[in-house]
């Protein structure tokens, strides 16, 4: 019996995915009219969202020489079909109760005329839209998220693995500053142990130790010094992990989560000023997060991009006045160019060479968003995702679909990428309560 399935298709997928169009093989696909008409509304937006509603449309447009669109055209290198379904007023009806003006209603009611139509095969909308699987739901219409993009697992990679060592191991660490294969079987007593790992060791006797792991072998933190110097303190085992990662110029990605005031933002911006005002390695600071609140664009706001950016950027500047007592010291490096802003929907071209690049907030950006950021990156820079993943703001994603989330889980493996998440609040004792209970 075979299995193939009448998807239908939101807007809110294909603005998500440009890909989606023709990434479900083995199903036909169903294109509501009232979704191109959506699409046509985005088509000239700057960023990730004109983008993807012009793939959508061009890829039909080709699409089309193969026959008409009302009609099913097979995709043969996936078994996939396509076709966009022409709303009639006298046979697609917007259900009772539902206002017929909402789009969204108009997709729902053509996915009910789908089932109507096909009651032997199963029809699905497939949606970002909580509220539009609800609604679906309600009038017994199968429906889902969007899953491409998801992470399966309900453990989240924390960045750090606590091993049980010998007495003899512990000693050795802390002559030689490191344990190597020669010392011990890693695989036996860490097994699973990733790359650039925090190592939060115990000896036999309750002695201990603090190392990350490199290519097998268990080292010592080696930025401890550069820290002090930097006139940074950390205040527990993850801060001083992450600024090892920070400090490290063959890490080229860190992602830091951690609930509000762990110090994410501080730490990176501190570690980022060390690294500029020695002229070692960096030559300017960019900021970028998303600025696209729900139903407002970057547009809105008045003055240039730096004035519309400014509500944005406000926590990176109370940390410049928390380190420096002013923002006198930020605004001459703005003024220099030592500090550059890159909204994220305007970063697409750019390339970003000798550069710590810190991305803040990266928890409500997409993965497709990330994607387009970290692939900016050029020679001789950094790119630091920082985020609390409990905290995603924007609609269509959550805890385990939001581009920072996929990053951590599909980058673990890499000795290019580094990741902590920093669970000790450090901003006040209330704030650290209102993060867990509240």
């Amino acid at each position: 019996m075979s299995n193939r399935k009448i998807l239908v298709l939101d807007t809110s997928v294909l603005l998500y995915d440009k890909e989606a169009i023709h990434s479900l093989p083995g199903n036909d696909v169903v294109i509501p009219l009232t979704v191109l008409d959506e699409l046509d509304r985005f088509k000239e937006k700057k960023g990730l969202l004109g983008e993807n509603a012009r793939y959508v449309n061009r890829f039909l447009d080709v699409l089309r020489q193969e026959g008409p669109l009302e009609k099913e055209i097979l995709l043969k290198e996936n078994d996939q079909t396509i076709r966009v379904e022409i709303e009639v007023s006298k046979e697609i009806s917007v259900p009772e109760g539902l206002n017929e003006g909402f789009a969204d209603n108009r997709i729902l009611a053509t996915a009910l005329y789908l089932q109507g139509l096909n009651p032997k095969k199963t029809t699905k909308l497939i949606t970002k839209d909580i509220n539009l699987r609800v609604k679906s739901d309600a009038l017994g219409v199968p429906s889902e998220d969007y899953y491409k993009d998801h992470i399966e697992t309900d453990t989240f990679y924390s960045g750090e693995i606590e091993v049980q060592f010998s007495d003899e191991n512990v000693e050795t660490f802390f002559t030689e500053g490191r344990l190597t294969n020669d010392d011990l079987d890693l695989n036996e007593v860490a097994p699973g142990i990733l790359e650039n790992q925090l190592v939060l060791g115990t000896g036999t006797s309750g002695g201990s130790l603090l190392g990350i792991h490199k290519s097998g072998t268990i080292e010592k933190l080696h930025y401890t010094d550069a820290n002090k110097s930097s006139g940074i303190e950390p205040r527990n085992k993850e801060q001083k992990f992450a600024l090892e990662l920070l400090n490290d110029p063959k890490i080229q990605l860190v992602t830091l989560t951690g609930i509000a005031g762990s110090g994410k933002t501080f730490l990176t911006l501190l570690s980022a000023m060390g690294h500029l005002t020695s002229g070692d390695t960096y030559k300017r600071i960019v900021f970028t997060r998303s600025i696209e609140p729900v139903g407002r664009d970057l547009g809105y706001l008045p003055g240039d991009i730096d004035e519309k950016m400014s509500p944005w950027l406000a926590p990176i500047v109370d940390n410049f006045r928390h380190a420096f007592g002013d923002i006198s010291y930020f605004e001459c490096m703005m003024q220099k160019g030592q500090i550059d802003i890159a909204p994220l929907s305007y970063i697409r071209g750019r390339t970003f060479n000798d550069s710590f690049v810190i991305v803040d907030e990266a928890q409500n950006a997409t993965i497709h968003e990330l994607k387009t950021v970290i692939t900016r990156i050029g020679n001789g820079s950094k790119i630091v995702l920082l985020g609390d993943t409990d905290q995603v703001d924007t609609p269509y994603i959550d805890s385990k679909s939001n581009g920072l989330s996929i990053i951590i889980e599909k980058f673990k493996d890499s000795s290019l990428t580094g990741h902590i998440r920093l669970s000790r609040g450090q901003r006040s004792d209330i704030a650290t309560l209102a993060s867990k209970i509240l």
